[in-house]
């Protein structure tokens, strides 16, 4: 199973293409999607939606996971990043690919064991689980932790799945 993880944002969006092949985890490709806080956000989204399907087309992945959104204060950040999420999800559209949502304390605990896990914590344990050098971006970490978070959650899914 090959999925790629999605750390969605405006300004940075983390992605990560993690394989789970016999119970092993490994991260096949990440890293961060940057845009010019000069272009519009027209732009920006466009630019955005080429990367996500150029990583598409290249990894072919069988789920596409994404870290909601979760904003307590600046609504005009929460709307600009629900338009990223949506210029992601044309593109999985387009494909037929499956679209899994996972809350941010999910994907911590999943990671760490602690939902309140800072990013330096959810850093080292994706390097940790994924045998990666330390020096990644945050976002980048934070979209493996995605992936991690939803391999994780497959077998419980299938199990489900079998009892309907």
């Amino acid at each position: 199973m090959r999925v790629l993880g999605i750390d969605p944002g405006v300004a940075r969006l983390g992605f990560g293409v993690v394989e789970e092949v016999g119970g092993r985890l490994r991260a096949l490709d990440f890293g961060v999607v940057r845009t010019s806080p000069e272009d519009s956000l027209v732009k920006r989204l466009g630019f955005i939606h080429r990367q996500v399907e150029d990583l598409l087309d290249r990894w072919t992945p069988d789920l596409l996971a994404m870290e909601e959104v979760f904003f307590q204060r600046n609504v005009s950040s929460a709307l600009a990043v629900g338009h990223v999420r949506g210029a992601i999800l044309v593109a999985a559209f387009a494909r037929g690919l499956e679209v899994r949502g996972f809350p941010p304390h999910l994907v911590k605990m999943a990671v760490t064991g602690e939902a309140r896990a800072n990013k330096a914590q959810v850093q080292h344990m994706v390097q940790l689980l994924l045998r990666l050098a330390e020096g990644m971006a945050a976002d980048a970490a934070d979209a493996l932790a995605v992936a991690i978070c939803s391999l994780n959650q497959m077998p419980f899914l299938e199990a489900l799945e079998r009892q309907r």
